[in-house]
């Protein structure tokens, strides 16, 4: 996806916050440099993204692939992260058998797959509650080729948190739509690794659960920021 994906909670946090909405590598206006991701450069951008923005530390908020980067980067700089919020985040791809089978074969189906049908398909399946995130996501894809996608993936299905998670530090809250089946199963290991982590279920809301419920979620997060304070 994109930075467009916060524009609901940007409008109501901006006034009160300083609000920073990047592009991971190879979305939106980043770009993606050649050859094979290594799943530590996500949160080094982000490191370097904070540094050149004069930003010592922040409150990180991430969505799925979002989520994990940010949990890496509390993992790995934990000097530069006051606090996690974390919606619908794996911190694995071999958090049961089922994962670690489906992971590799779900690679070789993108590869083979027309990449309008991946993009079709995704943004089907991310709009069956809010019909209005079918436009979003296909502009989103729109911005990526087949062979960047491809390689962004690779990259993302490799980062793994799961043996560290005890390492994160700082407060953190776990959000997840009450639709949301995409990484339900790992929640509940994902609080229990997080010490002190608090967890709340978004409802009416699938996997892009900040522009399903956005309300919900900018509630949530302000009030997360208020206790911060």
């Amino acid at each position: 996806m994109n930075g467009k994906q916060w524009e609901p909670q940007i409008k109501a946090l901006c006034k009160e916050y300083q609000c920073v909405i990047w592009d991971v590598r190879g979305h939106g206006s980043s770009t993606l440099p050649p050859g094979k991701g290594n799943p530590d450069d996500f949160s080094r951008d982000l490191v370097a993204l904070m540094d050149y923005l004069n930003i010592e530390k922040g409150v990180l908020c991430g969505l799925s692939m979002g989520g994990h980067i940010s949990v890496q980067c509390a993992i790995h700089y934990p000097e530069r992260v006051s606090g996690l919020i974390l919606i619908g985040t794996p911190y694995t791809n071999k958090y049961n058998w089922f994962e670690k089978y489906a992971t590799p074969i779900s690679l070789l189906s993108l590869r083979l797959l027309p990449f309008h049908w991946t993009s079709s398909w995704i943004a089907s399946a991310m709009s069956r509650i809010n019909p209005a995130n079918k436009a979003y996501v296909l502009e989103s894809f729109q911005c990526m080729t087949k062979a960047n996608f491809l390689a962004h993936w690779e990259a993302n299905l490799k980062m793994e948190s799961g043996p560290q998670l005890h390492k994160v530090s700082c407060p953190t809250m776990i959000l997840l739509g009450s639709h949301d089946k995409m990484v339900a199963r790992q929640q509940k290991s994902l609080r229990k690794g997080i010490p002190h982590s608090e967890y709340y279920t978004i409802p009416a809301a699938d996997h892009l659960t900040n522009r399903d419920n956005p309300k919900a979620v900018t509630n949530y997060i302000h009030q997360f920021m208020k206790a911060m304070e």
